[in-house]
Parts: C-alpha cells; structure tokens; sequence
C-alpha cells in the first residue's frame, strides 16, 4: 500500500485530535509533520513530536496538509493553504476562509463526497454545527428532497477552543468553592447558563451571528440547492465535548417517521437512538470521543407541509472536525486506487 506524508498546520484541540484519530484508524503515512507558530516539541497521546515552524517550505514533500485551526482562528490557510497547493500538497482546510470558494468543495464525505472528484488541491471541512446536521439531514434530501430547515443548536464550549474548556472547568471549581467566577472566553459566564450567540453579527443578514449564516450557506451548498430556505439559532451550552441539534424540517414530500428512521439506520456514520418512552435518545455525553451522530426523536411536524423534527447529537471536534478531514483524505485515497 502506498503510503503518504502528512501535515498538520497547528497543535490545539482539533490538531492533536488529527493525530490520535490518523493513528487510531491506521492512516496509510510515514511521517505525521506538525507545524506551529514557532518551534518546540509537543507530546500528543504519548508520542513525541518535534513541532516546525510553518512556512512555505514546511510544505515540500507532502502528500496532505491538515489546516486543524480551531473554529474561527483566521491566517494560516490564508497565508499558506494556496502556497501548500502549488507545492503539489492536497490542502484539507478545518477553518472558515474559503468554505464558500468556488474553486474548493466543500465536503462530508458521507453525504456529497463526489464533490471532490475534480477539486484543485484544496479542499474545505464545513463548520462543525453543519456537518453534524448534515448526517441527518443529507440521507434525508436525497430520498426527499429538503425545501426548509429551521435549526436550535446546542454547542460545547469546545467549539471555541481550548481556553474555553478550562474556563467552564475553572467555573465548575470556583462554584464549588463558593468563589467568584471568573471569565474571559465568553462575555458571560458559561457555568449553569446558556448563550444565546456564537460568532459576531452578521451585517448582510441583519439579527443573525456568523454561526448562523453557516448553517445556511453551508447546507446550500453541501446539498446542492441554494433554494433550500435555512432558519438557525445557535447557542453555546455548559457541555464540554458534543453539539446537539433540535432541526425541523420540511420536504418536497410527505415523510414518515418510520421511513425517516429507516433511511438513518442505513446512513453511514449514523446511529438512530429514538426509543423516548424508555428515555432514550441524543446525548452528548454519549458522542464524546465517538466516530457516529446520533439521531432520535423523530417525529412529525405539523406545522409544515410535509414536516418532520428530530434531535441529532454529534462529537464537535471530531466528526465536526478532526475526523471529517481525515475522511476526506481517505475517499481521496480509494479515488486514487
């Protein structure tokens, strides 16, 4: 089997979840070649490596680069993503720069990975609240057709990065402690709260947050139809690792539950938990560190022609990150063979 070098740009929370899960799945590579901002040695999962500083010549010799910037971190695929590129390296971008590029799919592979059949060597991972939407909702647009999405997410403070992982267990302690709490990732604080914003406000969609605008534009384009109508709220909650979806939707046809369920239980990446009068459904703390979304309580929605609501739960950083990248390079890999 051939095997490949690969590059990660940036060892935060989604980078080093890029190296766990290339080792865990037993990517075919002979060097993993980590790029930071400045030079030093990092140990991720009990292997050492020594970390380079990025620079267009990092990039000679690679297969793939792993642009593995948190959500909403800007620079490195700009300053480098088309350098990579021109160097012959496949560039798999995790941040937000050029996800709505003409030139670049925008890609889950379970659910439009023919988009990538003649990418130009770079590629983009949709936001994280899309592509676990996306597992649920992709099976149900191509057996359906979906005209209409209304979206609440429920987003783990992950999603903003590692700082904010430490604050919400930083709280946790000082409530305990009976001391005052103190915060600087978020405007407020986290611990026993929700947030009704993630990202700033969003000028050529007045009300909306730059979060929400991803939903829509995103899931236009992943499925192919910029007539699909998109309505999302987007809310940080005190959870660590798992965004969690209540989503509506309306299609071109009538929908059952049962078949809905039924189309799910044959999704890849996709496990159907909908058993509620046993207390059985979505939870985030059962998608923490886990490969599947989780979808349940599915059910009519009668407020729209041909309506249907569920509840969908997936792992933020990694099938909402890490793993989707990988995914991508690996249908690359069987396109190849």
């Amino acid at each position: 089997m051939k095997r490949y070098k690969v590059g990660i740009v940036g060892i935060g929370a989604v980078g080093t979840e890029m190296v766990k899960i290339l080792r865990e799945r037993d990517f075919p590579c002979d060097e993993i070649r980590i790029m930071a901002r400045s030079e030093r040695d990092e140990t991720v999962a009990g292997e050492t490596f020594h970390v380079v500083e990025t620079k267009p010549e990092s990039f000679d010799g690679l297969d793939f680069a792993f642009f593995a910037g948190t959500e909403g971190s800007k620079g490195a695929s700009q300053l480098f993503g088309w350098e990579a590129v021109s160097r012959g390296v496949t560039v798999i971008d995790n941040g937000d720069d050029f996800r709505m590029d003409d030139r670049v799919p925008l890609v889950v592979p379970e659910v439009n990975g023919d988009a990538l059949k003649d990418h130009q060597g770079f590629i983009a991972n949709p936001n994280c609240s899309t592509i676990i939407a996306m597992m649920a909702l992709g099976p149900l647009h191509k057996a359906a057709g979906i005209r209409r999405i209304v979206a609440s997410t429920y987003q783990a403070v992950s999603g903003t990065g590692r700082n904010a992982i430490v604050e919400l267990e930083n709280q946790l302690k000082q409530y305990v402690a009976g001391e005052t709490l103190t915060k600087e990732a978020y405007p407020h604080q986290i611990l026993l709260n929700v947030l009704p914003q993630i990202g700033g406000l969003k000028a050529e969609m007045p009300g909306y947050t730059s979060e929400e605008a991803k939903m829509l534009f995103e899931a236009r384009k992943i499925l192919g139809n910029d007539e699909i109508k998109v309505s999302t709220t987007c809310v940080r909650v005190p959870v660590f690792f798992g965004h969690s979806e209540a989503i509506n939707i309306e299609f071109e046809r009538p929908v059952t539950p049962e078949e809905a369920r039924e189309i799910l239980s044959a999704a890849d990446g996709v496990q159907v938990v909908d058993n509620p009068s046993e207390a059985e459904y979505p939870l985030p703390l059962d998608v923490a560190g886990k490969d599947d979304c989780l979808v349940g309580r599915i059910r009519p929605d009668d407020s729209a022609e041909n309506g249907l609501a569920l509840f969908v739960a997936g792992d933020n950083i990694r099938k909402g990150a890490a793993l989707n990248a990988i995914q991508i390079a690996e249908y690359l890999i069987k396109q190849q063979a």
